[in-house]
């Protein structure tokens, strides 16, 4: 292992003793970014839950229920003939899935999720057999067993009606699964950790460099890309941890956000940020309404006429135009001075999207439109 300099060591033990973060105002460096390689792992498992009250898989509609049974059975050395028909409603086979946190260790507990394979209605009072948790590279990370918490309920009728609050059929195990082995880690590798940002942005990198530099000495810190910023740190692990530790209370300015405007198409929020500006530009909002009404009358023949009685229908067409003043953008309008020329005319919030989309489309609108 590489030996730190004695000076180095004296210097960083007297920051940690001393020296409290300068900027007071700012967003914390933990906030804003993550040490590189400290992330979760997903691991995920196959089992059964047992228990159910008759809410469980169809026997002729999940044959994989049925042979995990068997199988079961068999590892408990019971034996099934096979012209047996076992019956699964009590029985759901599940996916069960959970998140192996950075530096856990074996003998710790994690929360796993539990969600039905086949068709069973409901895990509710259902019981997690032990199921191996194996994580991308196949190894079993951690065991999972225990009783189901579902939040939801399902109620069906013998005419086929049902009422379903939440989701019955996916549960969770708090502290449901026990850690088997641990993922090894590259914090303690290498001279230097990385830090990673959140939100891409080079302004936000450079002043992240730029105050570890002016707290911790020059070129302790270099800016790589808009997402990445490297930091010389000691060898030794412990030391490390209380390294990091000081750097992700240190204090930074973020860079200010770009302009957007992100729009959803499905609920129709529109959302601006503080940055959007309008060029100079002439808006008009109206609303054209046509209402077609269809009736239908009787004409009766005269009377001792060889005419029959028919149905005539009878259509009537409205059209009303909503006619709004025009409001007109000066160059460099800000966020306020939209909303309340919008409102003004009264456009709902689903108009905005496209008036928007017309500043848009005519260059007047400074800043980037995303629909999701």
């Amino acid at each position: 292992m590489q030996r730190v300099p004695r000076l180095f060591i004296a210097v960083f033990l007297l920051l940690l003793a001393g020296l409290a973060p300068a900027q007071q105002a700012g967003e914390r460096i933990k906030d804003l970014a993550a040490v590189q390689g400290v992330r979760t792992n997903q691991l995920v498992g196959y089992g059964l839950v047992t228990g159910l009250d008759g809410t469980g898989d169809q026997t002729t509609q999940t044959p994989f229920t049925v042979q995990s049974i068997r199988s079961m059975l068999a590892a408990q050395g019971v034996q099934i003939p096979p012209n047996v028909n076992l019956q699964t409603n009590n029985v759901a086979a599940v996916m069960v899935t959970a998140e192996l946190p950075p530096f856990a260790k074996p003998g710790q507990t994690i929360d796993v999720t539990v969600s039905s394979l086949g068709n069973a209605r409901s895990l509710r009072g259902g019981n997690l057999l032990m199921a191996p948790l194996r994580g991308a590279d196949g190894d079993v990370y951690a065991i999972a067993q225990g009783n189901l918490v579902v939040g939801g309920f399902g109620v069906e009728g013998a005419d086929g009606s049902r009422i379903s609050v939440n989701v019955p059929s996916t549960g969770r195990i708090p502290n449901g699964a026990s850690v088997e082995r641990e993922v090894a880690s590259p914090f303690a590798a290498g001279e230097s950790i990385v830090l990673n940002l959140h939100s891409p942005d080079f302004t936000t990198a450079r002043r992240v460099a730029d105050v570890i530099n002016e707290n911790l000495g020059a070129e302790t810190a270099e800016a790589r890309d808009a997402v990445s910023v490297a930091v010389r740190a000691p060898q030794n692990r412990d030391q490390r941890v209380g390294f990091v530790s000081y750097l992700e209370n240190l204090r930074v300015e973020p860079g200010d956000a770009p302009a957007r405007v992100i729009v959803n198409s499905r609920t129709g929020t529109v959302v601006i940020g503080q940055h959007v500006r309008v060029q100079a530009a002439a808006v008009t909002h109206g609303s054209l309404t046509v209402t077609i009404a269809e009736s239908f009358g009787i004409s009766q023949p005269p009377p001792f006429s060889p005419g029959e009685t028919v149905v005539v229908p009878d259509t009537e067409i409205e059209v009303i135009e909503e006619r709004n003043p025009m409001f007109v953008f000066g160059p460099g309008v800000e966020l306020r001075e939209i909303v309340n020329a919008v409102n003004s005319v009264g456009a709902a919030p689903g108009d905005l999207v496209s008036i928007l989309e017309a500043l848009r489309q005519a260059g007047a609108l400074r800043a980037e439109l995303i629909v999701i």
